[in-house]
């Protein structure tokens, strides 16, 4: 048997284990802070056996912690995720200016990515609590019904976003929430050549959100801008009236300091 043949089954293993591992991590969200070994289980598709196994090494690491019956993420699974933030000059660019744009506007701003079928927030300032789940560094939710997800998905190459809109199911999340493929493309054309997206209570009723792109040196869009509303504040065309002109301001800002950036780089 050759060396490498050998290696094959060796490291197959712990390869598996890391799957499981980030798969059960994975099964706790805002919705899910505290689960069963049972719920951890059935979230995960995993045997009771093996959750077990899995849930017990985290906690042995200092990543999960439990009560005898109930376990829940520790503060340090917060680690996992400061190496890719701290590797990203984006949080750190932005954040000043996403301080100046909650002054202004008096509204909650944030800045997100695109990851697969979600946005990942990675910098926000918030104003008051409009959701009725908490939003912060690392919150993800489905990029069609965000304004930030439009804006990110209008600038993905035409076979990308064909991927995207075929391997993702739509929910509504609300009566306002577009669904339909058709519709969608065609707001996000509009998107596309107006330079910015509109969201109004289709993730959450009583939510308005506006966003626009950033750019990198290049013009290519890395991430999106936005600043989030309660739907009270007045009609959309209000929101668009006042908030656009500083949320395009803004991004603009953001857009000059990473091209001086990625120069002096």
């Amino acid at each position: 048997m050759s060396e490498s043949e050998s290696a094959g089954p060796a490291t197959a293993a712990p390869v598996q284990s890391l799957v499981r591992g980030l798969a059960v991590i994975r099964v706790f969200d805002a919705e899910n802070t505290h689960l069963t070994l049972s719920d951890v289980a059935r979230r995960a598709e995993l045997t009771r056996a093996t959750a077990r196994r899995v849930l017990h090494t985290l906690a042995d690491l200092g990543y999960v912690s439990t009560d005898g019956r109930r376990f829940s993420l520790s503060p340090k699974i917060l680690e996992l995720g400061h190496a890719f933030l701290s590797s990203m000059r984006l949080p750190a660019i932005v954040q000043p200016h996403l301080e100046r744009l909650t002054e202004s506007a008096h509204e909650s701003s944030s800045v997100a990515v695109l990851d697969g079928r979600d946005i990942v927030y990675v910098a926000r300032v918030a104003r008051q609590r409009i959701m009725t789940v908490a939003i912060n560094v690392g919150t993800r939710f489905p990029a069609y019904a965000t304004s930030m997800g439009r804006v990110l998905l209008s600038h993905l190459p035409a076979d990308e976003l064909d991927t995207y809109l075929d391997g993702h199911e739509r929910e509504a999340f609300t009566s306002h929430t577009i669904t339909d493929r058709g519709a969608l493309v065609a707001e996000l054309t509009r998107v596309r050549e107006q330079g910015w997206a509109l969201v109004d209570q289709e993730l959450e009723e009583g939510l308005r959100s506006i966003a626009a792109p950033i750019r990198d040196r290049t013009g290519a869009v890395v991430a999106a801008l936005n600043l989030s509303a309660s739907s009270r504040r007045g009609e959309p065309s209000e929101v668009v009236e006042h908030l656009l002109p500083l949320l395009l301001e803004t991004a603009s800002a953001i857009d000059a300091d990473l091209r001086v950036i990625e120069v002096s780089h």
